[in-house]
């Protein structure tokens, strides 16, 4: 499938909430391909709907080869743990930027999968947090809205000068 080009920040696109998917079909699963293909290309280890310009609520993981594809459809936070942990963050759309941010270290969370079958889950540390970061992204919450506006702003700051 092809690698399709990622909306860079600041694109108000990513900061737009998605609508969920209603369409269970080959449209789809192609849709989910693509975003793979184009994650590994990034590379990065999660892509959504938005990053690519599409407002729909579809999250693609791969943490490691090993551990394997997790396609997420209209994912959503269900409970997530009161004990937090710091975890360095960027995204694909954003490419050389990175800042430590807080989040809760476990949650539990639904989503369907391509084929429409609903499903409940537990994640803890690295995978929490991806999940977390990318439910954000689909909800219109663009990683940098969780730092400080003093970090945020040194950041947008440093994106700016990388992108000349």
């Amino acid at each position: 499938m092809p690698v399709r080009p990622i909306i860079r920040f600041p694109s108000p696109l990513l900061q737009s909430a998605c609508a969920p998917v209603g369409a269970f079909d080959d449209g789809l699963s192609g849709l989910a391909e693509d975003l793979l293909d184009t994650m590994r290309a990034a590379p990065g280890v999660g892509i959504t709907g938005p990053h690519i310009g599409i407002l729909k609520r579809i999250v693609v993981i791969e943490l490691s080869r090993q551990d394997g594809v997790r396609t997420y459809i209209n994912p959503q936070l269900l409970w997530s743990s009161e004990e937090t942990m710091r975890h360095m963050e960027g995204s694909v759309s954003m490419p050389g930027i990175t800042e430590e941010i807080v989040r809760p270290k476990a949650i539990r969370f639904s989503y369907q999968d391509v084929n429409g079958a609903m499903h409940e889950e537990q994640a803890e540390d690295f995978l929490a947090i991806c999940i977390q970061h990318e439910i954000d992204q689909l909800d219109g919450i663009f990683w940098l809205q969780r730092l400080s506006k003093l970090k945020r702003d040194r950041l947008i700051k440093k994106w700016e000068k990388l992108r000349r």
